[in-house]
């Protein structure tokens, strides 16, 4: 047995150090170039520039590495293209933050001043992403990295606004908008997050102006009444058809305002009286365009009450809502307090509370680009989801959608590119700025960030230059991977766009994934002080253990539960995977590729594991495909622990323990063979710790990175043999099962009489006998087909036949009387069951023929083993 230069237990940390640096000097992550391949590509959903990347990152990127791994490995011409997203809202918090530990302002800096700042944070935090890139050992083209804000998508981002805006679906007006008091910015109705808080139903009471009465309404803001213009009610109610037209006088202020009728209002709801408010709510604000009322803005951009509220100005809205509670109550027009949790808007940002402000905004005109998105997937440019069900997610949204609004009131971002004349108003939007600049003013705000992420696809292959290498040979790209928490975000803006803008569906595929939840099932947060550092697993356990466990913990589309079980589990099945390498490596015995021959292969077991192989290349491959890499990673573990480990290797002990040199050198030929092609299927999940063992293994090329991945070889396929290994498997662990149910130990040699079911199971147990002997370790063995079990002995089944183990002093009547029972209950079960399906008319003409013959061979056989082990039972009470 030779030496080899591999520690004797795995060690992450020195298989990983270095190795991705090598890979990089190496260039093993560029696209090969060839124009006789099909390309395959991916961009990387861009992180924000924020700060450190979290498991969720990790989870995406790893199953992106395995993708684009399993196809360059496949042969195809390759690119993943990385970058960063500048993240608006979040970045320039992040920074007026960080001045503010200093006492400083972004005012106080300036717009410029306060960029360079941006900029500067911006360039640390991606060299930290690149870092955690790194540990995740992810398979980049760093040479195509792009940034949202760099010149080239700086001009993607113009282009795209400009011809928006000339074909009149960009346009700007005043319209009810989600407010960031804290941020002071418009948000998207997406960046509200809803959460129940605490709150009251304020049931008012309105006096008529002419004193005949007055009508109650409630509220849950009574701050906003500051701004009423008017009182409404349903045209068809009759209880209040005759104040239709009259006035009511608004409580505190005193203004008189209409009492009109609109269909907006609900007639079974409270009162069915209701107050307007056009410019603090959306839906009154819909009502004041169709009675011409009077918007009137109560409140600062930081949600104080402005000038108009009177004496309450200068109070925050909460402040506002005790003084104007305490007077309404002191006025007499306050009813009732009806305390109630309800559901109130936060900003995905800041936390706070959302404010519905009148404001001036840029806006996309939905309607065309939804339509011609949700069209799209009736044609063959059609997007896939994974799973599928995501798609009526997808063509849901699309259906509803508003208008969205893409001004921000922020520095951070792409300045809209419209200037307005400082004498005439004139708004002027453009590529360039007008010729002379001194005279307009530029718009202050910038855009959405999600406006630049719509892009991604398109604008980081080089576009608006459809002429751009990149552009031509890898647009559209093929697979997109992301979380479905921004299919509304994100994938629905980047497939619209990309239609608009350059005919073509982005992407082919999108996978869809969960999120990481905690043990508990908690969605990890700040707040709940359970979030994971993926630096820290990869530093504990590895880049491959973190790796396989995000790979195989769940389905598409499903959440997954971090726990540090599974991650040991993972890092055993890796240390597993070592030892079992360092076992095939040396016993090699010096072997080369060259050596490597299996064209004389005829050992049963050597055949088996070689079919197995097969049959796993094809499985994995298949799942692959279909994005099932639990499915995929499920098989790996079993042929790799199972197959592989705990039966080939074992019995090929008894071959490289042997005196036959030509099967020693099949066996070793088999062994390099089949390490080799298991370390190419692992390596899209685990590419550390395969490459590092990869290279110890006979093998040709320089990097397992640009390997061949394995493809089924029919001529290695050896149905027999298969058959044959089963019976062999089966009688093994009948008798080691048979050994732990009685505590007698392997270390003492038991007498075993088969009942085999024909010759030729007979025939495979006497051809294997020196294996049974290995790992049953009997005292002597018996093998017919004729067998009559004795009295006082164990009965169990294999597959093929029946065991019979008289174990004096080892057995007690009673306990196997018992245990015989049990069986006789479960193979009771078994047969009814069967019995029961093949009843079932629709399953009998319904199901393929190969299914329901299978049921009924499982029934045959369930029967033949209720029926031995009636007759045992039998047996051993007349005893």
């Amino acid at each position: 047995m030779k030496e080899i230069d591999m520690p004797t237990k795995y060690n992450p940390n020195a298989v990983e150090d270095g190795r991705y640096e090598q890979w990089l000097n190496e260039k093993r992550f560029e696209p090969n170039g060839d124009r006789n391949v099909e390309p395959y590509s991916i961009v990387i959903p861009p992180p924000n520039v924020t700060g450190k990347l979290h498991l969720g990152h990790a989870w995406d990127v790893t199953l992106q590495d395995m993708i684009i791994r399993h196809k360059r490995m496949q042969g195809y011409d390759t690119l993943w293209l990385p970058g960063m997203d500048h993240a608006g809202i979040a970045t320039q918090a992040k920074v007026e933050a960080k001045l503010a530990e200093d006492g400083v302002s972004r005012y106080d800096l300036g717009r410029e001043k306060f960029l360079d700042k941006t900029w500067e944070w911006k360039e640390d935090f991606a060299k930290t992403i690149r870092a955690q890139w790194a540990k995740m050992g992810i398979s980049v083209d760093y040479n195509r990295e792009r940034f949202t804000l760099d010149d080239g998508l700086s001009q993607a981002v113009r282009k795209v606004f400009v011809e928006l805006y000339e074909k009149g679906i960009i346009y700007r007006g005043e319209y009810i908008i989600n407010w960031d008091p804290k941020a002071r910015t418009a948000l998207s109705d997406m960046e509200v997050i809803y959460q129940d808080d605490p709150g009251a139903f304020y049931h008012l009471e309105y006096p008529l102006t002419d004193g005949s009465g007055s009508v109650r309404l409630a509220t849950t803001r009574p701050e906003t009444m500051l701004g009423d213009t008017a009182v409404a009610v349903h045209p068809d109610d009759d209880r209040y058809k005759d104040l239709v037209g009259k006035t009511v006088t608004l409580p505190l202020v005193g203004r008189e305002i209409p009492i009109v009728a609109d269909h907006y209002v609900d007639m079974e709801f409270g009162t069915g009286v209701v107050k307007i408010t056009p410019a603090h709510d959306p839906n009154d604000f819909a009502v004041g365009n169709r009675h011409d009322l009077e918007r009137i803005n109560i409140m600062n951009e930081d949600a104080t009450m402005n000038d108009k509220a009177g004496k309450y100005a200068g109070m925050t809205r909460e402040e506002a809502r005790k003084a104007i509670v305490a007077d309404l109550k002191a006025e007499g027009v306050l009813i009732d307090i009806e305390e109630k949790v309800h559901s109130v808007g936060h900003s995905e940002r800041s936390g706070v509370v959302v404010e519905p402000r009148l404001s001036t905004q840029w806006f996309v005109s939905m309607e065309k680009l939804a339509k011609q998105a949700i069209d799209n997937q009736d044609t063959d440019d059609r997007v896939d989801f994974y799973p599928p069900r995501f798609e009526h997610t997808y063509l849901t949204w699309m259906e509803n959608v508003h208008d969205w609004v893409i001004s921000r009131q922020l520095w951070w971002g792409h300045q809209i590119p419209a200037w307005y004349h400082n004498e005439t108003g004139q708004l002027y939007v453009g590529m360039e700025e007008p010729s002379d600049p001194e005279n307009w003013t530029q718009d202050p705000d910038v855009l959405d960030t999600w406006f630049s992420s719509a892009l991604w696809p398109f604008s980081s292959m080089g576009w608006p230059d459809e002429s751009a290498e990149d552009y031509q040979r890898y647009f559209p790209t093929n697979t997109l991977v992301t979380g479905y928490d921004i299919i509304f975000f994100w994938v629905s803006r980047m497939i619209f766009q990309s239609l608009e803008f350059t005919g073509k569906a982005p992407f082919k595929n999108v996978l869809i994934h969960g999120l990481i939840r905690d043990k508990d099932g908690r969605k990890m947060s700040k707040s709940l002080g359970n979030g994971v550092d993926p630096m820290d697993v990869v530093d504990e356990f590895g880049a491959d253990a973190l790796r396989w466990f995000l790979a195989t913990g769940s389905t598409p589309g499903q959440d997954i539960r971090y726990n540090t079980e599974k991650l040991e589990a993972a890092w055993n099945f890796i240390n597993k995977i070592w030892n079992a390498s360092r076992y095939a490596l040396m016993n090699l015995d010096g072997l080369t590729i060259e050596d490597r021959d299996l064209s004389n292969v005829n050992s049963m077991v050597d055949q088996w594991i070689l079919s197995r192989l097969n049959e796993t290349i094809s499985v994995v491959n298949m799942n692959f495909d279909k994005f099932e890499f639990g499915e995929a990673g499920r098989h790996l573990y079993h042929f790799i622990w199972d197959d592989f480990c705990n039966w080939y290797i074992e019995m090929s002990k008894e071959v490289l323990n042997g005196d036959d040199e030509e099967a020693k050198q099949t066996t070793r030929s088999v062994l390099a063979y089949v390490l080799d092609q298991t370390l190419r299927l692992l390596h899209p999940i685990m590419p550390f710790v395969t490459e590092e063992i990869w290279q110890h293994v006979p093998h040709e090329g320089d990097s397992l990175v640009q390997a061949a991945y394995p493809e089924v070889d029919n001529a290695l396929n050896h149905p027999e043999a298969v058959d044959h290994m089963e019976v062999l498997i089966s009688f093994i662990r009948a008798i080691r099962n048979a050994r732990n149910e009685q505590n007698v130990p392997l270390s003492k040699p038991i007498n075993i009489l088969v009942k085999a079911n024909d010759e030729e199971t007979q025939s495979i147990l006497e051809d294997n006998l020196s294996y049974i002997e290995r790992f049953c370790h009997p005292e002597s063995i018996e093998i017919t087909t004729t067998m009559e079990a004795p009295d006082q002995a164990l009965t169990t089944f294999f597959n093929r036949g029946e065991i019979y183990l008289p174990l004096k002093g080892f057995i007690n009547i009673d306990d196997e009387i018992k245990r015989l029972e049990d069986e006789l209950a479960k193979w009771q079960s078994e047969v009814d069951r069967v019995e029961k399906k093949l009843a079932n008319e629709k399953f009998v003409a319904n199901a393929p023929e190969k299914v329901v013959q299978g049921e009924r061979d499982k029934g045959a056989d369930y029967k033949q083993k209720l029926a031995s082990t009636e007759q045992r039972l039998q047996e051993l009470k007349q005893l």
